[in-house]
């Protein structure tokens, strides 16, 4: 079996920025998006996918 764990890692870092980089720029209050950061900072695979499906959103 392979050992993916490296790049897993690198993969998810990289989602979890680009959600950060997405809850910042959100209309969402200050409040908010700092409970999201949080989420997404503390529980990376669990809050990015919480985000992914509930989050703010940019503006269109």
């Amino acid at each position: 079996m392979f050992n993916l764990s490296g790049f897993f890692g690198i993969i998810l870092l990289a989602l979890d920025i680009w959600a950060i980089i997405s809850i910042a720029g959100s209309r969402t209050g200050t409040g908010a998006k700092v409970l999201w950061i949080l989420l997404v900072i503390l529980l990376p695979l669990l809050g990015f996918i919480i985000w992914f499906f509930a989050g703010p959103r940019k503006p269109a």
